[in-house]
Order: C-alpha cells, then sequence, then structure tokens
C-alpha cells in the first residue's frame, strides 16, 4: 500500500479521535461514536498503519548505510532481512483488515447436529459429534444451551441442537456439512468396519433486527400436547409448538419445555435463525460459489470430513488435510488445529476476493 494511503489512515483515526474527546460532545453522542469506532476497527488499522511506516523507515535507513567493514556489513544485512520479514507480515495483517470481513462472525450460533445413514450407529456418531462441539465451547467460556434433543434408542441422537454463545458462529461456521466415521461397532462380531454420518449446520443466531418476520402474516403457528417416544404422553396440556414460515416454507418443532411459552420462544430463535440463513444465501449467491469452489459451501448435503477409528486419523476433505489425532480431536483438544486451518483458507480467500496488494516501499 502506499504511503499517502498508509498516512490517510493514520489521519482518520486522529480526526475520529478529536471528535470523540470533544469538550462539547454530549454524552449520548459519545456512546454512538465509541461504537462507530470500535465497529470501523480505525484503531487496528492506523496502529498496524504506523507499525509499517516504521519499519519501511528502518529498512530504508538500512539499505543507505555506507560502510567498509565487512561485519557491520553483514550484520546490516540481517537486520535487513528480518525487518523485510517482519514488515510483509504486517502488510498481510493490514490487507486482511481492509479485506471485506463476514457480518456474522461476531454473533452466536445454533447448532445443528443429526444422524445420517447409519441407523444407531450414526445417532452414536451424532452424539460423539455434538460432545466435541459442547467440550470445545465449555473449554473457550461460551454457554450452550440445548434447545431440543431426540435420543437415539442405542443412545447419541437421532436430533439435537443447541445456541452456542459468543462469538461461536466464526469459530465453527465451516463445521457445517456432512460428517463421515468408518469404525467397529462394539455390537459387531466379525470386526467389519462400519461407515456411517451425521450432518452438522452452524447457523448465525439471528436478532429481530436481523431478519424481518411478521408474526400475523408470514406465520403459521399450532400448538399441540407434546409426545415421548412410541407416542407415549407426557404431557396433560398442549404445550408443543410447531411454528411454519410461509415465506420460506421452514418448519420448526419445539417440545422440550413444560411451557408453552419458553417452547414457542425457543421454536423463534431456531426458526428466526434458519430463515436469516437462507436469505443471506439467496442474497449473496456470487461470493457464496466462490466460497463453495474453494473451502466448501456448509451445504449439510456436502461431505466435508472423515473420522477412521482404525486408523485413528481425521481428514477433512476440503483443504486436504489429514491428522493422525483422532481421539484428541473428538474430546476438543486438538479441534483447533482443524478450525484453524480452515480459518487461514477463509483468510486467504478474503484477501483475494478484496484483490489488495501492499506495494513494497
Amino acid at each position: 500500500m502506499e504511503r499517502e494511503k498508509l498516512e490517510e489512515l493514520l489521519r482518520r483515526n486522529d480526526e475520529f479521535l478529536a471528535r470523540m474527546n470533544a469538550a462539547d460532545l454530549p454524552p449520548g453522542d459519545y456512546a454512538e461514536l465509541a461504537k462507530e469506532y470500535a465497529a470501523s476497527q480505525l484503531h487496528l488499522l492506523a496502529e498496524k498503519s504506523r507499525e509499517i511506516l516504521e519499519a519501511r523507515n528502518a529498512l530504508a535507513e538500512l539499505r543507505e548505510m555506507q560502510t567498509d567493514e565487512e561485519e557491520m556489513r553483514a550484520l546490516a544485512e540481517e537486520e535487513a532481512a528480518r525487518l523485510s520479514e517482519s514488515l510483509a507480515h504486517k502488510e498481510r495483517e493490514l490487507a486482511l483488515l481492509l479485506a471485506p470481513r463476514d457480518e456474522t462472525d461476531d454473533k452466536p450460533a445454533i447448532l445443528e447436529v443429526r444422524a445420517g445413514v447409519g441407523g444407531n450407529e450414526a445417532a452414536l456418531f451424532a452424539g460423539d459429534l455434538f460432545r466435541m462441539y459442547q467440550r470445545y465451547a465449555e473449554g473457550r467460556g461460551w454457554k450452550c444451551e440445548i434447545m431440543s434433543a431426540s435420543p437415539g434408542e442405542a443412545g447419541g441422537y437421532k436430533e439435537i441442537i443447541a445456541a452456542v454463545s459468543g462469538h461461536a458462529y466464526a469459530r465453527l461456521k465451516h463445521e457445517s456439512g456432512t460428517h463421515r466415521v468408518q469404525r467397529v461397532p462394539e455390537t459387531e462380531a466379525s470386526g467389519r468396519i462400519h461407515t456411517s454420518a451425521a450432518t452438522v449446520a452452524v447457523l448465525p443466531q439471528a436478532e429481530e433486527i436481523d431478519v424481518a418476520i411478521d408474526e400475523d402474516k408470514d406465520l403459521e403457528i399450532q400448538v399441540f400436547r407434546a409426545s415421548g417416544p412410541g407416542g407415549q404422553s407426557v404431557n396433560t396440556t398442549d404445550s408443543a409448538v410447531r411454528i411454519r414460515h410461509i415465506p420460506s416454507g421452514i418448519t420448526v418443532v419445539q417440545q422440550d419445555e413444560k411451557s408453552q411459552h419458553r417452547n414457542r420462544a425457543k421454536a423463534m430463535r431456531i426458526l428466526r435463525s434458519r430463515v436469516y440463513a437462507v436469505q443471506r444465501e439467496q442474497s449473496d449467491k456470487e461470493r457464496a460459489q466462490i466460497r463453495r469452489d474453494k473451502i466448501g459451501s456448509g451445504d449439510r448435503s456436502q461431505r466435508i470430513r472423515t473420522y477412521n477409528f482404525p486408523q485413528g486419523r481425521v481428514t477433512d476433505h476440503r483443504i486436504e488435510l489429514t491428522l493422525h489425532k483422532l481421539p484428541r480431536i473428538l474430546s476438543s483438544e486438538a479441534l483447533d488445529e482443524l478450525l484453524d486451518a480452515l480459518a487461514a483458507q477463509e483468510q486467504a480467500m478474503r484477501l483475494e476476493e478484496a484483490g489488495e496488494t501492499v506495494d513494497a516501499p
């Protein structure tokens, strides 16, 4: 990036700080400016611009040094090489800050895990995956609130949906897709390896301001009596809720709570997030296609990862990364190694989308 552009970022930062620190600024206006300042990341852009300018100046001075002493010349060349590497790193960081950012990265997430093909073994695997994410969330201090769950006959889950707090969507969004497992079930006497699957969907948890839903016109709401496995009644009141979003056809059923009010509130949280995800996809098809081509769409029909128990390995097919750390990944201890690699791929894609290039000094 040219010096003039770097200096312009510094000027904009100074001007913004001057506005915030003006003596006659009303308290209410200060709060709004502070929020805008934080959202713009202008302080980070200015800090990185200042570091780049200082590094370029230091590098220019080193290159202008004239000395006949061989030892001093070697030291100067070594320092110049170190500075050049550091400068390139800072320039990449600035370019990444300037690249288009996913507006949903700061949102909490709705996590949905469902058993796929494979019967009881698929339900057990769905349970393994959910516990992996649950432990990961707890390790980062995020709350993982189970919204609804349908247990499998032999354990695990046919389906489980949870709300995860914190900036969970940014970290977990690439987990959406089909996860395949290869292992020998405990009931398999011959030791034959079975293949089954579970699907994961990670949605940004939408607020009311994110998606417009006219509850009178857009929703069809039914209440009914909650029931357990086999149709056995578990509630004597109409506490279960089914909500259908008429424009999209999306339907959510919630019956875990004994209160109709709480079931409706949970159903609306899930419904709003699903509608929001669909609307974002429809409004940004071109960018979604780029992501599909390079890192995978996150579509639940797409096989993204294989967990091979006999060989103790996990392979992410989108980035062709294999780690022989299956137990540590399922315990969430080594899950970051996969998530970091996926995040790095997304960052590279963001830089390419932005088309930002940083000029040499």
